[in-house]
């Protein structure tokens, strides 16, 4: 019997994973495999290294969003002139994963840890798990055209969420016979768009990360024992606002530590809940 963990992409709402991850832990829910993508694949890489979740919250609640995409004028406006492929330095989030990360290359890792990134030149996913730790993060999470891609033997990729942003498929195919999904869920409660071009390329990424989940729970309820720890809705975070961490893993922790004690949390079939529409929204045609 396996139990793999299965962390989604979500950016700045990756914050929520931390709160869940806590309450699994509590629970005595420890993974022997887990499989990450974009953000998922950075928290992924602290529960496989069997770090204290404490210290992982405490770098959540440290982060800005300078330091994880730094400022850089210049580079966007090369960016939209067509000179480079890339709106922001990835310095900020290589930065962070030397800092932090407790081994070199993905197969030293304590506990099995996979990360999904996407081929750029094919399109297909392709699910890393062994080379540098580092690269095969940042290639896990390089938004298109927001992050560089990266080259790995001589190879370039970019963000798993491309093709497979919550992969579950992966996860069946590795023989886990228990799947626990954390998805990030995403800022469904918003007041008005988001006014960066940043800020509505996260806020896409995610409301895609949502739609794509929903399917792939519905085609792998009856394949494995799969548990969809419930996001957190509403939301109201901005894309890019990193500042509200410490709300996002309280309540992503209590949440979580209401479903794991509720009767149906482990013998329900899984369901995606879904968010709760804003009164005055007006529902799109389905075609």
């Amino acid at each position: 019997m396996a139990t793999a963990f299965v962390l989604s992409g979500g950016a700045n709402l990756g914050a929520t994973q931390v709160g869940m991850l806590m309450a699994l832990q509590e629970s005595g829910v420890r993974p022997d495999l887990v499989i990450g993508t974009s953000v998922g694949a950075l928290n992924g890489s602290w529960v496989a290294a069997d770090a204290p979740l404490d210290e992982l919250g405490d770098l959540w609640r440290s982060l800005r969003r300078g330091r994880v995409f730094p400022a850089d004028p210049l580079g966007g406006l090369l960016g939209f002139a067509g000179r480079r492929d890339h709106l922001v330095s990835d310095r900020g989030l290589r930065r962070l994963l030397r800092e932090h990360l407790r081994f070199e290359r993905l197969e030293d890792a304590p506990v099995a840890l996979h990360v999904l990134a996407t081929d750029v030149l094919t399109g297909l996913g392709v699910l890393l798990s062994e080379g540098p730790a580092v690269e095969s993060i940042l290639a896990s999470a390089a938004i298109p055209g927001v992050l560089p891609p990266v080259p790995i033997d001589g190879r370039h990729y970019m963000d798993g969420g491309v093709v497979n942003n919550t992969p579950i498929s992966h996860a069946v195919e590795l023989g886990a016979d228990t799947v626990f999904v954390l998805a990030t869920g995403y800022s469904c409660a918003l007041h008005q768009p988001p006014r960066s071009a940043l800020g509505m390329s996260l806020h896409a990424v995610t409301l895609m990360i949502h739609q794509r989940l929903s399917l792939d729970v519905e085609k792998y309820a009856d394949l494995v024992d799969l548990r969809v720890v419930p996001p957190l809705c509403p939301i109201s975070v901005a894309p890019t606002d990193f500042s509200q961490a410490d709300d996002l893993i309280r309540r992503a922790y209590r949440h979580t530590t209401d479903w794991l004690s509720s009767p149906t949390a482990l013998s329900a079939r899984p369901a995606l809940p879904l968010h709760r529409e804003h009164p005055h929204a007006r529902r799109s045609p389905s075609f």
